[in-house]
């Protein structure tokens, strides 16, 4: 392993590129400037200058989740980091790979109050996967390839290096990345034989299966993705994604129910419901899918696949529990099936097809068609449309009803494609992820699906897509609220619209001429086609203000503390609130 001597912050710019970092998002400062003179001596690492440390994680975990590689991250000392507090704990909620280089005063002013100071390590304990505080030279090098390391193996995310700006001048030895350094964590990837026995087992003798995936098999990586619609099409039994998993199933597999959850498909969370045996994969029971814990999937035999050991019963106790990563355990359940000579029970299939092909009819995703105002729906329907056999498409959101929206209509027949803030729920996260996504596929399609009020918490990194040319696409569903939260208080709250009406709002149009982009807008169906067609004609960066129905709500919905069969479908159903929350949490 070859060693060399030079400074801390050299050795920060030689560790990025062992460890096979191209982009850098970040904000420079008095603690990271050792940084910024080393990385200005280069040229193997571009540097993305964001305009708020919030934006370069929220950028940095759209590059990662667009590429599956580790995001990283450049801020300095104290409100640098702490800007960066919502983005990471953002990413750990969502399992996105990143490291998080962060300024640190010198290490003899730790403790006495220094100018920028802030206990990083203390504050980002609770909202990352690990985080290190470098005190001498010599340990950075070996820091910095066990920070990307950790980000990495097992479950994904987030890891903060915090860097005395002293230890950045001090002069060390570097060594070069040794995987074998790393033994102190070594998370269990291969599963349990016993278990994957089980679990076929369950699916030999299912008579109402339902197979459920989640943002693990994203995370495991295109492998993962493939073997589990290698199971789909041996099983035949029907699959529901969450939010995070979008894409691991391609839209257009006969098979796909649609999103589970709170703002699901009918017939994914009444499958779910109702089903004998339901295999989990790569997802984490959130409260958004389960509603009632007591009354989630009451009569079923639940297997549940997790690289993460803390994730298996915590929310839902199951049946089965398969600790490991998503491919391997695919890899072995699909050759205990086939060693078993599997065939899928036709009869009992049939006939469960039946049942769920009852709910499909309820066609839960239609809506009332307009001919004087935009529907939401229709815009986004109107967007996939046009965008499809063009170039590769990703899509981000913000978070809010048009994230929701956008998860039920606009169809992904691949992973990777799909950004979104799930765990979280942060409004702002769309712009700069997009702009992260932009940043690595230069050539594709990248489009941020925005609400106007959550866009404009993070509207300043139109100024970053400005500076680097980035074409970026911004089609904003604008309905002059914060629309799920006027969604709960008109049916949670008696209609009581407090504080959840925008009175003021930018001229979108002017703001995008304002950042060197092009602006649009629509206020009529008739014009949705043409201002699309105009924005993707565009070879810059675009605002496109869609003026939708202020008063459209987003259905299917599971009201909090609900269970899955107490599903809304329309505004004629009522939600009473619950007696109690469990399981949920009202917004």
């Amino acid at each position: 392993m070859a060693a060399s001597e030079m400074l801390g912050a050299e050795m920060v710019i030689k560790a990025l590129v062992d460890q096979g970092v191209e982009v850098v998002f970040g904000y420079p400062g008095g603690a990271v400037l050792p940084i910024y003179d080393a990385l200005f001596k280069q040229n193997r690492l571009r540097h993305i200058l964001v305009r708020h440390e919030q934006g370069a994680v929220h950028a940095a975990e759209g590059y990662a989740r667009s590429t599956g590689k580790v995001g990283a991250v450049l801020v300095t000392s104290g409100p640098g980091a702490t800007n960066a507090v919502t983005g990471l704990t953002d990413a750990l909620m969502d399992s996105v790979p990143l490291v998080c280089l962060t300024g640190q005063v010198p290490t003899h002013l730790i403790g006495n109050d220094a100018f920028q100071e802030a206990d990083t390590t203390g504050i980002t304990r609770p909202c990352t996967k690990h985080n290190y505080l470098v005190k001498d030279v010599n340990e950075l090098a070996h820091t910095m390839h066990e920070a990307f390391y950790v980000a990495r193996t097992g479950r994904p995310g987030p890891v903060v290096v915090d860097l005395p700006k002293d230890v950045l001048m001090a002069t060390g030895t570097y060594r070069e990345p040794d995987e074998q350094a790393h033994r102190r964590y070594q998370p269990q990837t291969k599963p349990d034989p016993a278990r994957i026995a089980a679990a076929a087992e369950l699916i030999v003798n299912a008579r109402k299966p339902i197979l459920y995936g989640g943002g693990g098999l994203i995370n495991s990586g295109p492998k993962a993705c493939k073997l589990f619609v290698e199971l789909v099409q041996l099983t035949g039994f029907p699959c529901t994604l969450t939010l995070m998993g979008l894409g691991a199933l391609p839209a257009s597999d006969p098979r796909f129910l649609g999103l589970v959850g709170m703002h699901g498909t009918y017939e994914a969370n009444l499958a779910m419901h109702d089903c004998d045996v339901m295999i989990n994969v790569g997802a984490r029971f959130d409260d958004r899918v389960t509603g009632k814990v007591s009354a989630f999937s009451p009569g079923s035999k639940k297997v549940h696949i997790d690289i993460d050991p803390s994730s298996i019963n915590k929310n839902i106790r199951v049946d089965v529990p398969v600790i490991g990563d998503a491919a391997a355990a695919l890899e072995a359940l699909l050759a205990q099936l086939r060693a078993r000579r599997f065939k899928p029970d036709k009869a009992h299939l049939a006939k469960w097809w039946k049942e769920i092909d009852g709910w499909k009819a309820r066609q839960s995703l239609r809506y009332e068609k307009s001919d004087t105002v935009i529907k939401p729906q229709y815009a986004i329907e109107r967007l996939y449309a046009l965008t499809r056999g063009s170039k590769p498409v990703y899509i981000t959101t913000e978070v809010g009803q048009h994230q929701m929206w956008a998860a039920q209509l606009f169809k992904f027949d691949a992973p990777m494609h799909w950004m979104t803030s799930g765990g979280l729920g942060t409004m702002g996260y769309g712009l700069p992820a997009a702009l992260g996504v932009q940043v690595a596929h230069p050539e594709a399609l990248v489009i941020d699906i925005a609400g106007e009020a959550s866009i404009l918490m993070n509207i300043q990194e139109m100024s970053t897509i400005a500076q680097y040319s980035l074409p970026v696409k911004a089609f904003i569903i604008n309905n002059q609220y914060m629309g799920m939260v006027r969604q709960w208080q008109e049916l949670m709250h008696g209609a009581r619209y407090s504080e959840s009406y925008t009175a003021a709002l930018p001229d979108f149009v002017k703001l995008a001429e304002a950042f060197g982009a092009k602006g649009l807008r629509a206020t009529k169906p008739e014009e949705v086609d043409d201002v699309i067609t105009a924005m993707l004609a565009h070879d810059g960066a675009v605002i496109a203000d869609i003026a939708v129905d202020p008063t459209e709500n987003c259905f299917p919905m599971i009201p909090s503390g609900a269970a899955h069969n107490e599903i809304l479908l329309g505004p004629k159903d009522k939600a009473a609130a619950p007696a109690s929350e469990e399981g949920m949490v009202l917004v």
